[in-house]
């Protein structure tokens, strides 16, 4: 399984000039938890990433006079940390705790950003393939049950611990 197959939101971008409150807004309107910080070129670069925690930890904690003036720039998280569409899941998680981040870009050979990949999207992907193993657990299970003819335990009176608070009757 690629890592481009697991991004479920598409790449959003904001200029770096843009204010906080013009990158609040937008987040809300596509709703994101992070903007691809971009220059104004042709086209456009990324410069960095800038997530709703950012902003509500590091520019609201600052003063509202600070903040007023504060440009999403310089919030921005750089450089960011991207992995090929190409990689697996092993590979994503590794370049999360190696960076110590919550969020992927995902570039194509050329580098274009095809999406953004969050924690939230692997730990979905590990637990579809951990509930893919456990029912072919049971299934095989159920398998060897059922070509083995295995008798049912015996309906009657069942062994007790006597250690766990409770006595065997007799």
């Amino acid at each position: 399984m690629n890592i481009a197959s697991l991004c479920q939101r598409a790449a959003v971008a904001i200029d770096a000039n843009a204010p906080l409150n013009e990158a609040a807004h937008r987040m809300f309107d596509e709703h994101v938890g992070a903007l691809l910080v971009v220059t104004g070129e042709n086209p456009p670069q990324v410069v960095g990433v800038v997530t709703d925690r950012d902003i509500v930890i590091d520019a609201l904690a600052r003063s509202s006079a600070a903040g007023a003036d504060l440009r999403i720039g310089h919030l921005a998280k750089s450089p960011p940390v991207a992995v090929r569409g190409t990689a697996d899941v092993h590979e994503a998680a590794s370049a999360m705790e190696q960076a110590g981040v919550r969020r992927l870009l995902v570039v194509d050979e050329d580098g274009g950003v095809v999406g953004v990949l969050s924690i939230d999207d692997l730990f979905a992907a590990v637990a579809e393939e951990l509930r893919l193993l456990a029912g072919a657990l049971r299934k095989g299970l159920a398998h060897e049950h059922q070509d083995r003819q295995t008798p049912l335990p015996p309906q009657g009176q069942r062994p007790v611990y006597p250690y766990f608070g409770t006595a065997a009757t007799h």
